[in-house]
């Protein structure tokens, strides 16, 4: 348990950290179009409204407490959130910027395809912590509601009545 809790807290940081320089990219690029329309940048909005519930949800959830582990659903569902908004930004690359997953000209600063890039490439990192987190929260919840069983019946099989 205190193992799924260590993992729990650094898998929050990577959420909070990985959303956040999704949020600040995203939105200084959203900065530099305020004037287009809202329509052609809906992907991008999307993507910053994730990352936006993202930093919410890692900041609440990195207090460190077991009734966090019961909110798996809720990590899956925005793990999801965040596959769409991968998938999104990956469509709109096009290829333009060469492969999707070579991500050697990731960059905060410097040319817009290694910020493209790095958008992506966080968000697929965050995508991919989301998923762990509620990997994790599945299997502490089953091995608490397990370890629960085997104390109310006795053990495996018996049903405690004889």
């Amino acid at each position: 348990m205190v193992l799924a809790s260590l993992v729990s807290i650094i898998l929050r940081i990577a959420e909070l950290a990985f959303a956040t320089i999704v949020a600040g990219i995203n939105g200084y690029y959203l900065h530099l179009v305020e004037n287009a329309s809202s329509w052609s940048q809906g992907r991008f909005i999307y993507t910053e409204v994730v990352a936006g519930i993202a930093i919410f949800f890692a900041l609440i959830w990195l207090i460190p407490f077991s009734g966090s582990f019961t909110h798996w659903p809720v990590d899956f569902l925005i793990s999801v959130t965040w596959f769409v908004a991968f998938g999104l930004l990956v469509n709109y690359l096009d290829g333009s910027c060469g492969s999707v997953f070579n991500w050697s000209n990731v960059s905060f600063r410097g040319d817009q395809c290694g910020k493209w890039k790095a958008i992506i490439a966080f968000s697929f990192l965050s995508a991919i912590c989301w998923l762990a987190s509620s990997i994790v929260g599945i299997l502490y919840v089953r091995d608490r509601d397990t370890r629960a069983y085997r104390r109310r019946t006795g053990g495996w099989g018996r049903g405690g009545y004889v």
